[in-house]
């Protein structure tokens, strides 16, 4: 037996730590933390282990899937591409362009190849129906990256390893391992900021794990994080504490707006009382190193983009955006930002609106909550095709009975997926690609948000096979087969499969801050450094970064202002709704969103069922709930059937259910997921419930009710009617 060793990066989520992987003839011996890795140190979580999972997994697809009328048959390459080129073709030659609808899932961002190569498919094909993760994640983020910086992927970070006030709201890195935050190993760094005299402050409405390495857990009101903002934004101007250290715009309208919000009027929304808001704006400003941060709990509520906006500026009228131990700008080798602006994709909002409800695209892409409506509505424009990559929509966005009701209406679907999960199975096509460890990765999107500068280009770990393909090489396949003349889709077939991903990476290094005509990194010499290379900390990059003329930070986009009205409309009834209960989300360490639902060795690892509904003693006893017992948990969309678990950690009037369960569906192939199927969060979710402004689906708030179940323990999920 030989044994060898390669470096790696886990690509589970956004932390990318680095990771050993041991191999003995092809089997995967062991995964651990690589030491020696500038940007984790040796720190991996137990989704790096769970990589030998999925690489081994006997329910991974491994050959095009075709659909027959006798059930799923394995098919060629060649016959999967002709099929799916010629039936995609034939779509759009009766319905147009517009009819074929395109879904890329959470993993894309991941994902090189897909990042680049894949591009040429998904957008290639010049639909309008074009729907990714990023409207049930981080779109209000980059709505206020692109109204107040002029690009949509300007997003600041906090330098969480010199900050000595790190005030957290709707996050929980030490779970997540940060969010729009790459940071492996947030307790540490967590813990080290207590330890150099700092302090962590979370405003979350449930005691999370990041809360309990916290000096101060603040409970709130879920969906009212807006009002909390904009009263410490109050607060900061009426006492004179505001200050600025880089060039702003539109100061006064932000004063202006701020002043209608005072904490005395939001307290009985928020449940944060006057004095402790006013208290946290004097320590925000007193404290030359501080930040305020937040991520999914935020983004993902009725008003996300106004929570976005004004952790924007809190941070800009605090002197604390730019700055070190602040919300800074990272300084990647890959930088997008110049590289999209220069082709003119620096972002958009609103340029059209969907076709049934009438919602607004952002950077070319509608909201996830439209395309159930689009599948199923007649006329110009309606989605007749659809492809997904990467993704589980039908658990992963609100309302996804709905969803999986359109599913099967379409004129045809294909899937490039390795699983036969609950969206894929509705798939005419699945075309699987190969996994994490049989590609070569180089972290395009989330070094964009690492808390110190560092680039690293890995190896695959196993050479893919000859029957086997990369999701990128499948996109190319497709793009050449599907648009333009065939006789030029060949040649072009050609070269594009030479290029790979890697000669657009070579190209986009070289270009960069920290690129070849700085004497700096290459490709080549990034293939020499196989722990990586460490390229320093955090530096100040505004105001050069910003894209308006003047460079100026725009603290009031108009966008953001008309959309006060709504909240101010909403005001009343947040601060009336006191009997009842809402519902947020949570993740855990060992789950990653809905796609490792079928990993043995965090689903079954040691320890009580993750899958429960968390409640606070009060509500379950106003209830009469006992603790483990099934309860049905219902809102006007559906209902599920679920265990409960009473917890002093949840705020009064506040229910929590975590994300990427469900797996109960028939016609799934996922052995070890059917064993642990839990209950869909999305299941009741409303897809019709939504931050206006961008179109963001509001996971967080949901009214809720629990009783006692009225179905058999068995049956886990009903639609309402």
């Amino acid at each position: 037996m030989t044994r060898t060793t390669h470096l790696h990066t886990c690509t589970l989520c956004e932390a990318s730590c680095g990771i050993v992987v041991s191999v003995d003839d092809r089997e995967i011996a062991d995964i651990r933390g690589d030491k020696d890795d500038p940007h984790s140190h040796g720190f991996i979580c137990p989704k790096a282990r769970a990589l030998k999972d999925v690489h081994e997994d006997p329910d991974r697809l491994r050959h095009p899937m075709v659909r027959t009328p006798d059930g799923w048959r394995e098919a060629s390459w060649d016959e999967a591409f002709d099929l799916v080129a010629q039936r995609l073709r034939d779509v759009r030659k009766r319905h147009g362009r517009h009819s074929v609808a395109v879904y890329q899932g959470n993993p894309s961002a991941h994902n090189l190849g897909l990042l680049t190569s894949g591009q040429l498919l998904f957008r290639g094909l010049r639909t309008h129906h074009l729907y990714s993760a990023s409207s049930v994640d981080q779109l209000p983020h980059m709505a206020a990256a692109f109204h107040m910086l002029g690009h949509q992927w300007l997003l600041s970070v906090p330098d969480i390893d010199r900050t000595d006030l790190f005030i957290c709201l709707g996050g929980n890195p030490a779970v997540s391992n940060g969010s729009l935050m790459t940071a492996p190993n947030v307790k540490g760094r967590l813990k080290a900021i207590r330890a150099r005299g700092g302090r962590v402050v979370v405003i979350d409405p449930r005691r999370t794990e990041t809360a309990a390495l916290a000096d101060e857990h603040i409970p709130i009101r879920p969906g009212t994080d807006a009002l909390f903002l904009l009263s410490l934004a109050n607060v900061l101007f009426a006492e004179g504490l505001d200050r600025t250290t880089r060039p702003v715009a539109q100061l006064d309208h932000l004063r202006a707006a701020a002043a209608g919000f005072p904490p005395e009027r939001t307290a009985a929304a928020t449940r944060i009382d006057a004095e402790t808001v006013r208290r946290l704006a004097r320590e925000l400003a007193a404290t030359p190193r501080a930040v305020v941060y937040g991520r999914v709990g935020l983004s993902t509520q009725e008003f996300g983009g106004l929570c976005a906006w004004l952790l924007v500026a809190i941070n800009a009228i605090t002197g604390h955006l730019d700055e070190v131990g602040g919300s800074m700008f990272t300084t990647p080798a890959v930088d997008v930002v110049p590289i999209l602006a220069m082709l003119r994709q620096s972002g958009s909002h609103g340029r059209r609106r969907s076709r049934v409800r009438g919602l607004p695209e952002f950077g070319g892409e509608f909201p996830v909550v439209v395309l159930a409506e689009e599948i199923e509505t007649p006329g110009s424009g309606q989605v007749k095709a659809l492809i997904t990559s990467a993704g589980n929509p039908v658990l992963s966005t609100p309302n996804g009975h709905r969803l999986e009701t359109a599913l099967p209406t379409l004129e045809f679907m294909v899937a490039i997926d390795f699983y036969l999960n609950e969206t894929t199975r509705f798939a005419d096509v699945i075309l699987p690609p190969t996994a994490h460890l049989e590609r070569s990765h180089y972290d395009l999107l989330f070094l964009m948000f690492a808390v110190r500068n560092s680039a690293k280009y890995c190896a695959p770990v196993f050479e893919r096979e000859d029957d086997q393909r990369h999701d990128w090489e499948i996109c190319i396949e497709l793009a050449t087969r599907i648009i333009g003349p065939r006789s030029a889709g060949r040649l072009m077939r050609k070269a594009l499969l030479r290029r790979g991903p890697e000669g657009s990476l070579a190209l986009a290094l070289r270009v960069g801050p920290h690129g070849l005509w700085r004497g700096g990194l290459s490709l080549p010499g990034l293939r020499k450094h196989t722990h990586g290379v460490d390229l320093g900390p955090l530096e100040p990059r505004l105001p050069r970064r910003v894209r308006f003329r003047g460079h100026a930070v725009r603290l009031a986009p108009r966008p953001f202002l008309d959309d006060l009205d709504r909240l101010r409309s909403r005001f009343a009834e947040l601060a009336d709704e006191s009997d009842q209960l809402v519902l947020i989300g949570r993740r855990h360490l060992r789950s990653n969103n809905s796609w490792m639902g079928n990993s043995r060795s965090l689903l079954e690892s040691k320890g009580s069922p993750t899958c429960t509904l968390l409640i606070h003693p009060d509500d379950a006893a106003a209830r009469d709930v006992d603790d483990g017992a099934l309860v049905t948990l219902s809102s006007a969309t559906g209902q599920v059937t679920v265990p409960v678990q009473i917890s002093d950690e949840m705020m009064r009037g506040v229910v929590s259910l975590p994300h990427g369960w469900g797996h109960d569906r028939d016609g799934a192939r996922l052995q070890v997921a059917e064993r642990h199927p839990g209950a869909s969060i999305n299941d009741i979710t409303d897809e019709q419930f939504i931050d206006a402004l961008t179109g963001t689906a509001a996971l967080s708030g949901t009214q809720v009710t629990v009783s006692s179940p009225q179905a058999s323990p068995d049956v886990r999920h009903t639609q309402l009617t």
